[in-house]
């Protein structure tokens, strides 16, 4: 069942938005000095900065090769879930639509835990997770086509399916593993950005990802409309849909390979964003990043040291605010 995403949040106008995308930027670079600062060696704004610039020291090593890569992990991670996430929503027109309803993040999962199980180093857990979510989206992909009458319905149902057969599989991992091994598949599953040392490539993707999906923003605005004006218009809406899916499914295979699953980041944010500037996708898309990002790095950042020296898995958190803030955004907006 879909139904209609609303065209214009009540913080909406358009002389806000610079305003609202100043205000992210800002909480970006606060989340990252704080992401920087934080922890067992507190590191001072200027320590940081001549860390970043090349300077020596315990602090700077510190900053340099454990914290900077962590932020930028959660960051890129965030940014890759809400963006996925806005691109879902809009395209399904369902408010529920997350990035992982196609079952992306079920693959990802089937493959890191097998890896996992094995004994795999981190590069090949990050392989086999990245190749997992892969699998399970030309899988979902493939089925929903079938005969070569592909549809939207066929298409959710497919990842539907698909989503609870890796969940099964999963789940008889997890029975099979060995006790040295569960932990760190609970930790994989739940959302940990403490293992991800190479997050450039998937900041990288981010960037190309938003390059990529900014030209057919307009066509997205005439899309939320619905199809048939859309198609009036000379959307061409078939080809809209398909491209947007596979680039919200990889989005999504990438975050997921990254930090692991991480929940309510895909879903909530960008209902925020969307209530503060409206529904133009022109703005919602970058908005949605910046917020994402921030958000799964201020929430990672919390999570290495609100009971340091234990660390939790980032998905809790995320979790814990995003169960909240979705009931207020339903209590908000009953229909």
């Amino acid at each position: 069942m879909t139904a209609r995403i609303p065209q214009q949040g009540r913080g909406g106008s358009g002389a806000g938005r610079p305003g609202v995308l100043a205000a992210l930027l800002l909480l970006a670079a606060a989340a990252f000095v704080w992401a920087l600062a934080a922890g067992d060696l507190p590191v001072t704004l200027a320590d940081a900065l001549a860390a970043l610039a090349g300077g020596d020291g315990t602090a700077a090593a510190v900053v340099r090769e454990l914290r900077l890569p962590r932020a930028v992990s959660a960051f890129a991670c965030g940014g890759l879930l809400a963006t996925a996430g806005a691109l879902m929503q809009v395209l399904l027109r369902n408010p529920l639509a997350d990035p992982y309803i196609l079952g992306i993040s079920g693959g990802a999962a089937v493959g890191a835990l097998a890896a996992i199980s094995l004994g795999a180093a981190v590069f090949w857990v990050d392989a086999a997770a990245f190749a997992g979510a892969l699998s399970a989206m030309l899988l979902v992909f493939g089925l929903a086509h079938g005969d070569g009458s592909w549809t939207q319905t066929r298409l959710l149902l497919t990842g539907v399916i698909v989503a609870a057969g890796c969940g099964a599989a999963v789940s008889m991992m997890l029975a099979l593993a060995s006790d040295t091994r569960v932990l760190s598949m609970l930790f994989w599953l739940m959302g940990d950005a403490s293992g991800a040392a190479r997050p450039w490539p998937a900041l990288a993707v981010l960037a190309l990802g938003l390059a990529a999906v900014m030209p057919a923003a307009r066509d997205l605005n005439v899309l939320a409309r619905g199809e048939l004006t859309a198609r009036a218009l000379g959307v061409r809406v078939t080809r809209l849909r398909l491209g947007l899916y596979v680039l919200a499914s990889l989005l999504t295979a990438v975050a997921v390979t990254l930090v692991g699953s991480v929940g309510f980041v895909g879903l909530i944010v960008p209902h925020l964003v969307r209530l503060a500037i409206g529904n133009d996708q022109r703005v919602l898309l970058p908005a949605s990043a910046l917020a994402g990002g921030a958000l799964l790095l201020l929430a990672d950042t919390a999570a290495r040291t609100a009971m340091a020296p234990q660390q939790l898995p980032v998905g809790v958190l995320t979790a814990m605010i995003g169960v909240p803030v979705f009931l207020f955004l339903l209590a908000r907006h009953p229909r």
